[in-house]
């Protein structure tokens, strides 16, 4: 199998790592060989996260270059297009509708791009770009955002939900587990 490339962005504490643990677990029960990156950027100051997730039959490095990416999951739509370079040919973006204001846009030094989602559309990109809080919010908890995606991310491959269901439960925490479920489902089938 051609390794396949998979880049999750958000922005610190938006749990993109526990997203990232979630389809390495799915992946490597599913006999893939699995490289998952560490969380690149400013986490802990609300900044910019990235983490590469690659799998096949061998991968031999958890970093993607500029172009590679068959996949990008965006917690935000800023994110979706900082890191567009990175999609390859024919790639999808599965983003939230989220707005979080970076920086420069908070202290009035810049403003946040106007319709993103239709900007990003119109260079030819597949998006798939939904209210993934709105979602989350339903479940129970803003916090699911994360595991909202998965869900959505999930229709993009072909593994069964019992695979899907065994890499939640043995990743999330068990007292947060029936919550996220809803979440995977909620953003599965909106």
């Amino acid at each position: 199998m051609k390794t396949q490339n998979i880049m999750i962005v958000g922005v610190g504490g938006q749990g993109t790592l526990l997203a990232s643990r979630v389809l390495g677990n799915l992946l490597m029960n599913g006999g893939f060989d699995v490289k998952v990156s560490e969380v690149h950027g400013m986490s802990q100051r609300g900044g910019s996260v990235v983490t590469y997730v690659r799998f096949g039959d061998k991968v031999y490095s958890p970093l993607i270059d500029e172009g590679g990416a068959d996949i990008i999951v965006s917690f935000e739509l800023l994110e979706a297009a900082r890191w567009l370079k990175f999609l390859a040919p024919g790639g999808k973006i599965i983003t939230n509708t989220q707005r979080i204001d970076p920086m420069p846009v908070i202290t009035g030094a810049a403003q946040y791009p106007a319709e993103l989602a239709a900007k990003i559309a119109s260079s030819g990109v597949e998006i798939d770009a939904f209210d993934a809080l709105a979602f989350a919010s339903v479940a129970g908890s803003s916090k699911a955002v994360n595991i909202v995606l998965m869900g959505r991310l999930s229709r993009y491959f072909d593994f069964p939900d019992a695979a899907w269901d065994k890499a939640l439960t043995e990743v999330v925490p068990p007292k947060f587990i029936e919550l996220n479920k809803k979440a995977f489902e909620l953003g599965k089938k909106q």
